[in-house]
């Protein structure tokens, strides 16, 4: 019988070297980057130094499984936190590890008075925008090409980095709710985006099939964007995951 990964698992701040250069280790493995695309230890201490987030999940024998970093950041003088990375090994995924990760990530923001964490996903990795729209509330309204240039990482698949900006709204009735364990009312859904599965994972066959479906998200997110539309959930359906764009009116939480 598996062990319940609540037992198993203890999610604590990391604190040390030896924390810090396990979690570039685990950003290699589960990323397979090439070093030059790696970040390094150093820059893991000095989150740690400036209050930012390194959090890592550990089994019993201080081995790492999984971890999360964050920095502070500033948008004129609003505060709020930049989420870089969540890592969790193969092993561990579909456990809630990385919902586990991202609670403890809201719980000590929420500590400091901080109400926004911000990240960004790929919108072609569907499994990442259930989680994100739909496990954690978070929201999407900017949509930004080529972020990070072109990636060392096989799971990029050499192209464009386009990503869509999550904002995790700490203390909005969405958020707490999935937060507590329930199901927040939907909002009124005025537009869909779908994103045929078999496309995106028939890749390695065909990435000129995946580059013209990535510029083709990429012109109907920002036309969406444009008149004011919101990515406020995603629902997946049989060979198609659907983003669901409406309204906002919790902005600011």
């Amino acid at each position: 019988m598996e062990l319940d990964a609540e037992q198993e698992i203890t999610v604590r701040d990391c604190v040390s070297l030896d924390d810090f250069r396990q979690c570039v280790t685990l950003q290699q493995t589960v990323w397979g980057f090439a070093v030059k695309d790696l970040i390094p230890a150093r820059f893991f201490v000095v989150a740690h130094k400036i209050e930012g987030q390194v959090i890592g999940a550990f089994e019993q024998d201080g081995r790492m499984v999984g971890f999360c970093l964050a920095v502070p950041a500033l948008r004129g003088k609003f505060v709020y936190l930049h989420s870089h990375m969540v890592a969790v090994l193969a092993g561990w995924r579909r456990r809630s590890l990385g919902r586990r990760l991202k609670l403890e990530q809201r719980r000590q923001a929420l500590e400091r008075g901080i109400k926004l964490i911000e990240w960004t996903f790929d919108p072609l990795e569907l499994q990442n925008a259930y989680f994100n729209l739909e496990r954690l509330g978070a929201i999407a309204r900017r949509y930004v090409p080529n972020q990070y240039g072109i990636s060392s990482s096989p799971l990029h698949r050499g192209l464009p980095t386009d990503r869509l900006v999550a904002e995790w709204w700490l203390e909005s009735p969405r958020v707490a709710t999935l937060a507590g364990g329930e199901s927040p009312s939907r909002s009124e859904v005025s537009r869909r985006i779908e994103v045929p599965a078999q496309v995106v994972e028939q890749g390695e066959q065909d990435l000129a099939a995946v580059g013209q479906l990535q510029q083709e998200l990429q012109r109907q997110f920002q036309e969406a964007f444009a008149e004011g539309l919101v990515a406020v959930g995603f629902e997946a359906t049989s060979g198609t995951g659907k983003y669901l764009l409406g309204r906002w009116e919790e902005q600011g939480g």
